[in-house]
């Protein structure tokens, strides 16, 4: 296929990779759409999502997700958008829920086929990895692809996954360091439930800490001393796991309680993780870091990051516009957009990969 030469590109982003359906129509890195349709109160009374559950879903959800990004997209880009203004179609091959990938895999091949558009297949980590360059639909926010220096540092913090990656260029990656078990956001959601903030409880934890003792518990920082970039936080959510079922043998957790366990959880959580952050930054020079991720969504985690990268002069981009930072489909379609830019375009016969490696990216 030839290369696209547009002073605009618009990319159509679908991801199905979970519980969330969505899509999104961007210009080149502006985010005219971004519709995600989210099944969080079909999945919380099983305690966590239900494969086939998420599939039926996807597929009940797409097409009406789909209308719904062009008809946003109109009305911020204050033009009609239509098929005809659409240059790829990028959708999340992996990692993520088989079933529910093929779904968003699917739709659209049907689409590519049906209107002619070339196809692009993005491993949703880095989707993530790059949500920090999008901009808002008038311009605002993100940073310019042009001004990006090499290497960069990538922090991924979601509910599936914590890696270090280093970023040697687009589609350049090597992870350095991640979880040996529990993802930091899996992590978030485990302890709420048990101290009795239901699921997905992470977000719920994160206002819980804000008012609580950070110093209360002395739990001890996961791989404090094992002088290598890899995390581990199924020892601290074990210890807080045995303190819980302590304290609740005769009456359950009061609410200071609760408070102050939520804020001591996310000062050992975060530590740990700026900790890795650290060694990163010493061992090697990088220009910047891209953090991104569900994680993000929590001030302290943002806050506590930047202090770590200022101590090393690193600036340090986060994702700025409303609803990037969960899973969605703009952050597929900024990917789609720099994929573009570089001639790579997918097989269309792409297989779902569900336990995809953004290092083997290309």
């Amino acid at each position: 296929m030839k290369q696209i030469k547009k002073n605009k590109i618009f990319i159509l982003g679908i991801d199905t990779s979970c519980d969330e359906t969505s899509a999104a129509i961007t210009c080149n890195t502006n985010v005219l759409s971004n519709i995600i349709s989210s099944q969080v109160e079909l999945h919380t009374k099983f305690g966590g999502v239900v494969p086939m559950i998420a599939k039926r879903e996807h597929q009940a959800r797409i097409e009406p997700v789909i209308n719904e990004a062009f008809t946003r997209a109109t009305k911020n880009y204050r033009r009609k958008i239509t098929w005809k203004d659409i240059d790829a179609i990028a959708v999340t091959y992996g990692p993520g829920l088989a079933i529910a990938l093929e779904v968003g895999l699917a739709k659209a091949r049907e689409l590519a086929k049906n209107y002619n558009k070339k196809f692009i297949a993005v491993n949703h980590m880095e989707g993530h990895l790059w949500s920090g360059i999008a901009k808002n639909s008038k311009g605002h926010g993100g940073v310019e692809v042009e001004k990006i220096k090499f290497p960069s540092l990538g922090v991924l913090i979601s509910g599936g996954h914590t890696e270090l990656v280093k970023v040697e260029g687009f589609g350049k990656y090597k992870i350095i360091g991640e979880t040996l078990d529990d993802a930091i956001g899996e992590a978030y959601d485990k302890v709420a439930r048990m101290i009795g903030l239901g699921y997905p409880g992470g977000a719920v934890l994160t206002e819980m800490a804000k008012l609580g003792n950070p110093f209360e518990y002395k739990f001890s920082v996961p791989m404090e001393k094992s002088g290598n970039m890899n995390m581990s936080y199924s020892g601290l959510k074990t210890a807080i796991y045995y303190l819980v079922k302590e304290k609740t043998k005769i009456n359950p957790l009061t609410k200071k309680e609760i408070l102050d366990i939520s804020a001591s959880f996310e000062r050992v959580a975060i530590k740990e993780l700026c900790l890795k952050i650290e060694i990163a930054l010493q061992q090697q020079k990088y220009f910047n870091v891209f953090v991104g991720g569900g994680v993000t969504c929590s001030v302290k985690v943002r806050r506590e990051i930047r202090k770590t990268c200022r101590k090393f002069g690193v600036k340090t981009y986060f994702p700025d516009i409303k609803h990037i930072n969960m899973d969605n489909g703009a952050m597929i379609a900024i990917v789609g957009y720099l994929k573009a830019l570089r001639n790579e375009y997918s097989d269309i016969n792409i297989d779902r990969d569900p336990r995809a490696d953004i290092s083997s990216t290309n």
